[in-house]
């Protein structure tokens, strides 16, 4: 029975990001799940696990609070082989840093998996809240063949197919001969994903700009000050070259930057585009400094798809993707915002709305600022 000091996980209400890794590994003899949540929705979700209220999740806090964790954990998730239910062992739960993020990992053992059988992972969390923007990244492995998803929204289960590769031999006569059962060399496993990877991560692109508020906030300050057609063509496409180069360069582990500081800057880039929406009189060449920025939102962009164990082979498909889902969303926001902003600038008052409009984004940007510096 679920214990009442708990918040059922899918009916609880998601904070601004919510967001958990799975990392499923199989072998011969077991199979190894690492599930990780950030903290923030271990609060949310068991009533009074942070006693002492200071909003850090302590190992001593999660050893109080175990048994209820490990039932909160049973409602929210599943495993299944061919579409029954398998029980885990918990083998350990332990604190972790993922970017700027703290995480519980939580360790689990399950029986092993063989060749023909479907494995299905299942994720409970927040399914009940239409506004959540709550998204599981998943990655497996199984004799060293991978498969990745997004789980988000509606789409919360991911499966695999596990199938066998016959091994080619050749007979005395010379001709080529299958046997999946050799003695020496034993067949060897490949995984059939049957969940869709790449609109997985098309979307996790999309979700990630929609509730990237700062982006969004960045991309307004831009183009609230009028200029010509061309001038935004240069901005649009130059904040997409740049983000792009910086998000491929860190998910790929060239660049490494602290997350404090790629957040605080990208919270400087707003305000430094909205003052000059209120002090410069002739904007001029603004796709320059918008590259420079859009390297940093880059950086940002990349937090999420960093932390996931993917290999360089999947990576790229994922990457891009994942941008992909960015620019969709970036570019349907232009094109709406631009009918209503020349509307806009045929109004009388419109530079005093556009001023007031940039000392609106101002302040948010120098709260961001401040609370990424010192908070």
């Amino acid at each position: 029975m679920f214990i009442s000091s708990i918040y059922h996980p899918t009916t609880a209400q998601a904070h601004a990001y919510s967001a958990s890794y799975t990392q499923i590994t199989m072998d011969q003899n077991k199979t190894e799940v690492v599930f990780s949540i950030d903290t923030l929705s271990i609060f949310e979700l068991i009533k009074g696990i942070d006693k002492n209220k200071d909003w850090v999740l302590q190992q001593s806090e999660v050893e109080h609070k175990k048994h209820q964790i490990e039932e909160i954990l049973t409602e929210g998730i599943a495993l299944d082989k061919v579409n029954k239910e398998q029980t885990p062992e918990l083998e350990k739960m332990k604190i972790v840093k993922k970017s700027n993020k703290i995480f519980l990992s939580i360790y689990l053992k399950y029986p092993a998996f063989s060749p023909g059988e479907t494995i299905s992972f299942n994720d409970g969390f927040y399914s009940q809240d239409t506004s959540t923007n709550y998204v599981n990244l998943l990655s497996a492995n199984y004799a060293g063949e991978t498969s990745e998803a997004a789980l988000q929204g509606d789409n919360r289960t991911w499966t695999m197919l596990l199938t066998e590769v016959q091994q080619e031999q050749q007979s005395d006569s010379g001709q080529t001969v299958t046997d999946q059962y050799q003695k020496k060399t034993p067949p060897t496993a490949h995984v059939q994903p049957t969940t869709s990877t790449w609109f997985s991560f098309f979307k996790l692109g999309m979700m990630h700009i929609l509730t990237g508020y700062d982006h969004l906030l960045f991309l307004l300050a831009l183009l609230i000050r009028k200029q010509t057609f061309k001038q935004y063509a240069a901005i649009v496409t130059s904040f997409t070259i740049a983000h792009s180069i910086t998000l491929s360069l860190s998910v790929f582990g060239i660049v490494s930057i602290p997350s404090r500081f790629v957040e605080a800057t990208i919270a400087f880039s707003i305000c430094y585009v909205a003052l000059e929406n209120i002090f410069r009189k002739k904007i001029h060449h603004r796709w320059t400094i918008t590259f420079i920025f859009g390297l940093i939102h880059g950086l940002g962009f990349a937090s999420l798809l960093r932390e996931m164990a993917i290999p360089k082979s999947h990576l790229v498909v994922a990457l891009i993707n994942f941008n992909l889902g960015i620019e969709a969303v970036q570019l349907t926001i232009v094109l709406l915002l631009l009918p209503l902003l020349t509307y806009l600038f045929k109004m009388k008052a419109s530079p005093k709305i556009v001023k007031f409009g940039s000392i609106v984004i101002v302040l948010l940007g120098a709260i961001w600022l401040i609370q990424r510096l010192f908070f």
